[in-house]
């Protein structure tokens, strides 16, 4: 084990890092929920390049901050699987290497001061064949989720829309308008062809339409709770929705 590894010190920073991760997610979503406000408005006064150029800006904040909330869920696990970290080896268990790589390689993306210490730590511990072999994600050891590219025009428009959406300002992109305004148009010939079945029903069983017999109403059905899990299994779980997104 390196000389540099002190198991005390390397707990007491990933505990640090998991809460400072914590705190800049909170920060950052209050922020970018202004944000959202500021273009809902820029797009109810027509504004809309400079609404979708605030917009990719936008964009580039979520994956910032699932980024964080990767790294964040990263140190839990290694926190949960100190014992792992913890051995004298000069390659990490595969049971923390992932979130040992994946630190190494993100943490220089954030501006946590607390990450980079435990980004440190590690380095020293695995030596400098390792860390470089993390930095430069050989054997794609890191997520995809922590690479970042320009979004699509088609992205954009996209977040644009469900932000108007969700502050009641009226938008779609051009080549949607023109679809729901072809939907639309078609919508009364298809209303009408129901009711003119209806009256020809009618008509030949007066009896039926004269009914007024209610429907049965369907049993509710109680939903359990689900039982409790504990830390790890929920943890698991987080992992695996985060990779779904």
């Amino acid at each position: 084990m390196s000389s540099f590894w002190n198991a005390a010190k390397a707990k007491v920073q990933l505990r640090l890092s998991v809460q400072r991760l914590r705190t800049l997610q909170q920060k950052k979503e209050a922020q970018a929920k202004a944000a959202r406000r500021e273009i809902a408005t820029l797009v109810e006064r027509g504004k809309i390049e400079t609404a979708k150029i605030k917009t990719e800006a936008i964009i580039h904040e979520d994956i910032y901050v699932e980024l964080l909330e990767i790294l964040e869920l990263y140190c839990e696990l290694l926190v949960a699987r100190f014992g792992l970290l913890d051995q004298n080896t000069r390659e990490p268990d595969p049971g923390v290497a992932e979130g040992v790589c994946s630190v190494i390689h993100a943490a220089p993306r954030t501006e946590l001061k607390e990450l980079h210490i435990l980004r440190e730590i590690l380095m020293h511990k695995y030596g400098r064949e390792y860390s470089l072999a993390a930095i430069e994600n050989r054997g794609g050891c890191v997520t995809s989720k922590m690479t970042v590219g320009t979004p699509s025009p088609e992205l954009v428009d996209a977040y644009l829309k469900e932000i108007a959406k969700a502050y009641g300002v009226p938008w779609s992109p051009p080549g949607e308008e023109v679809e729901n305004a072809e939907v639309e148009s078609t919508e009364p010939q298809q209303d009408d062809q129901p009711k003119d079945n209806e009256k020809t029903a009618d008509k030949a069983n007066p009896q039926k339409s004269s009914s007024n017999t209610p429907e049965p109403t369907k049993p509710v059905v109680e939903t359990k709770k689900p039982s409790p899990e504990d830390d790890f299994d929920i943890l698991a779980r987080r992992f695996a929705d985060l990779k779904k997104r």
